[in-house]
């Protein structure tokens, strides 16, 4: 009765081990749960009560499907400050999560057979939403020393006569690599000389460290901008997870065809929503400094943990909350009779073993790594390091 496309992929395995350690902590066991990409803050106030006032004014109703005007304005005026960038409202389109933008983006413009290139290590979402639309995930590696960033020849000789779109994530889930200005203008150029499509998942965007740059794609010119799809919304900067609340911005005939699919599918965000968007947007902007100063702690102290373990490197992130160390020095190890053979074997010793919820590597495009969410507290960062550290010496 299930429909082909079910079978071509699988359930979010970073929701799947948030389960499992969520679980086990419902048991008693004291769980140190690294797994889930989700700001431990909570919303900021004036937020709260913009949504409080609109469920008190009546504003509980349908809106247009593809987000009220005010908020369209405000996203507008947001991304011409902070990105540079000029939009029209029917250039925008506001849906569930930023998530929900990019599987109307897929919806829009994937088909049967066409390839869409995704850097590896990737979010595990895009080549699973590649293939609920028919087409082909294509992965483009990247290299630690590169800071994780496409190569421009290793991304030229990925493209065929079918490539269709390249989905592009800085800062980036897993490895909190970030592209330079350069490396993007060397991206863009390629792309405008065959003619694909840009999706600019830009989620992160506010978390960046050691005084990197965050540069939108579509500000590198003209061309790229008509080729490109900014992605972004309220989870990561303003800590909205489970308010659902994205938005994208784009050419004309992109959106108005991401609409009609929104239109068939959700319909329009939640109303209320809307209004907390709008205040996040519009309202006092120091709770995301303040968030992205504590991340930033945060991460300096857990890097200089992670590499303080025999066995383990780790690549110091320069945007997100996660850290993806490199664990493969361990493989080949024991634990009593435990064999740790991989990334999934490491992780799943080290839930049941030290209590240690993270997500193996090989969910994300390489087998040699583990990613670590950041987003928890100095003290919880603090007991998973004296942790991992004597579950790794605990391997022979």
């Amino acid at each position: 009765m299930l429909s082909e496309r079910v079978g071509k992929i699988k359930p979010s395995p970073t929701f799947a081990m948030d389960t499992k350690a969520k679980a086990m902590k419902a048991e008693g066991i004291d769980i140190v749960n690294f797994g889930v990409g989700e700001p431990d803050f909570d919303t900021p106030d004036h937020i709260k009560e913009a949504a409080i006032k609109a469920i008190r004014d009546g504003f509980t109703k349908y809106t247009a499907v593809g987000g009220i005007d005010p908020l369209k304005d405000a996203i507008i005026e947001k991304l011409k400050k902070d990105n540079g960038l000029d939009y029209t409202r029917e250039q925008i389109i506001v849906s569930c999560g930023a998530k929900h933008s990019l599987y109307n983006i897929a919806q829009a413009c994937y088909g049967p057979g066409d390839e869409v290139l995704i850097p590896s290590p990737y979010w595990v979402s895009y080549p699973d939403q590649v293939l609920l639309n028919d087409a082909v995930p294509v992965f483009v590696k990247t290299e630690e020393k590169d800071g994780f960033a496409l190569r421009p020849e290793a991304l030229e000789a990925k493209i065929t006569k079918k490539t269709k779109a390249l989905i592009l994530n800085s800062p980036s889930n897993p490895t909190g690599g970030i592209y330079d200005r350069k490396t993007l203008q060397a991206v863009a150029e390629i792309a405008v000389k065959h003619n694909i499509l840009v999706v600019a998942d830009e989620i992160y965007e506010k978390l960046v460290y050691d005084g990197h740059e965050h540069v939108s794609i579509g500000t590198l010119g003209k061309e790229i901008k008509e080729l490109s799809i900014a992605v972004n919304g309220f989870s990561k900067s303003y800590a909205m997870t489970g308010w659902r609340m994205g938005y994208a911005a784009g050419p004309k005939d992109i959106v108005k065809a991401m609409t009609n699919i929104q239109s068939q599918s959700t319909a329009s965000p939640a109303s209320m929503v809307q209004k907390a968007a709008i205040a996040a947007l519009t309202g006092p902007q120091d709770s995301v400094g303040m968030m992205r100063d504590e991340f930033d702690r945060r991460r300096k102290f857990l890097v200089q943990g992670l590499n303080s373990i025999d066995g383990i490197s780790c690549f110091t992130p320069a945007g997100a909350f996660y850290a993806f160390p490199n664990v493969s020095a361990l493989y080949g190890k024991k634990a009593g009779s435990r064999p740790i053979n991989n990334s999934r074997d490491f992780a799943l010793y080290l839930l049941e073993e030290a209590n240690i919820a993270l997500v193996h590597g090989e969910v994300f495009g390489d087998d040699n790594y583990i990613r670590i969410s950041y987003a928890t507290s100095m003290e919880t960062i603090d007991k998973a390091i004296k942790r991992l550290r004597e579950a790794v010496a605990r391997l022979a």
